[in-house]
């Protein structure tokens, strides 16, 4: 190992600290791969021009990030069709709590005079009667947005409007998951599992689960819906893949990184749109906004709105995935790996030489994966 490179992983051991310590900036290389990546536009990019047989994966597939969005959420609004005189048929919406079962199925709390619950029995009834659809039902949650500057921990649910900036809810990632659901009874295999699950995460379950007025059910989907957020992926995802996917290892801190980034970071995420995804790298005052909108194990988001041309009314937004060279396995991971980004992008602005005809960033996978134009 030569002396610089030495350097550099002493350099990278030494920058892992909160995101709220402001960055110092070193004139030496933090080089850690040599890797040249090429952007193919695909969830994979090629490593070293290989020819597809050495990739590096820099983004979630669709079924982990649904299993994501259900593990990280602990309610949503259940959908039903209302038995009311007057609505009957009509689509009703109630705000559920819920825990997951080993599967990623939906188990809830429900009180048995609830609307939703007369609801479903009455479904139930009638489809008993003349086998009608009417007995399925949607579980819609999403998580949290976090744009509030002054909010640092993670917000989730549909309860978490009051911590949103304007833009906040539509940039989050959804998930409605529809299909029928069965009563479980008290010798149910998983029942000890569930109410322990129940029991830690909703304060109030302790107090009503042995209650009869109170039960659990669960809800088996038969069709899945992710969206990814506002002008990104949306598709139906196939249950049994959801079922075999696990969540992201950072979901429940994802929100916070994005926050505390975005209320920090704002240098470090203009030098990097600049130096790294060579958006106006000529003319930074350009570049109207840059935030980060996910962060997970492969790597982040960067949503970039930059003006085009001359004409300052003329905007374009564009989203971009940067990947981790590895895949992390903590917080702290995500913070050594985002900044070293952050370090590459200043170093390139700087016109710091790593030597070996390599550039500074060069070798960060980097993937457009969105874009928007407004005038």
């Amino acid at each position: 190992m030569n002396y610089w490179r030495a350097v550099s992983l002493l350099l990278a051991v030494t920058r892992v600290q909160s995101f709220t310590t402001p960055v110092t900036y070193h004139t030496r290389p933090t080089r850690l791969l040599s890797a040249a990546v090429a952007v193919n536009g695909d969830t994979s990019v090629h490593v070293n021009g290989s020819d597809g047989e050495n990739t590096m994966t820099i983004r979630l597939n669709v079924y982990e990030k649904a299993r994501t969005v259900t593990s990280v959420c602990t309610s949503g609004t259940l959908c039903t069709i209302s038995s009311h005189e007057g609505i009957d048929g009509s689509p009703f919406g109630s705000f559920v709590d819920y825990v997951l079962d080993d599967d990623g199925n939906p188990v809830f709390l429900m009180n048995e005079m609830s609307m939703h619950t007369i609801n479903i029995k009455n479904a139930q009834q009638r489809m008993k009667d003349d086998n009608n659809p009417s007995a399925m039902v949607t579980l819609f949650t999403q998580l949290g947005g976090n744009t509030n500057n002054n909010h640092d921990g993670p917000s989730f649910g549909p309860g978490s409007s009051s911590n949103l900036g304007n833009k906040g809810l539509q940039d989050v990632s959804r998930c409605s998951l529809t299909g029928r659901l069965e009563k479980l009874t008290v010798d149910a295999p998983d029942m000890d599992a569930i109410r322990m699950r129940y029991s830690i995460t909703h304060v109030y379950a302790d107090q009503v689960m042995d209650s009869p007025k109170f039960a659990f059910y669960r809800l088996i989907p038969d069709k899945i819906y992710f969206v990814g957020g506002f002008g990104v992926l949306s598709t139906w995802v196939d249950p049994e893949d959801y079922k075999n996917a696990n969540p992201d290892i950072l979901a429940t801190q994802a929100a916070g990184i994005c926050a505390r980034i975005n209320r920090d970071h704002d240098e470090d995420l203009r030098l990097t749109a600049q130096h790294l995804l060579n958006i106006a790298p000529k003319n930074a005052d350009a570049i109207e906004s840059v935030r980060v909108t996910t962060v997970d194990r492969l790597g982040m988001d960067l949503r970039v709105t930059a003006q085009q041309g001359t004409r300052r009314n003329k905007l374009q937004t564009d989203e971009f995935r940067i990947g981790f060279r590895i895949p992390v396995q903590s917080v702290e991971d995500a913070k050594s790996e985002i900044l070293k980004i952050f370090q590459e992008a200043w170093e390139k602005g700087n016109g710091v030489e790593w030597g070996d005809n390599e550039v500074p960033g060069e070798s960060v996978p980097i993937m457009k994966i969105a874009a928007d134009s407004l005038e």
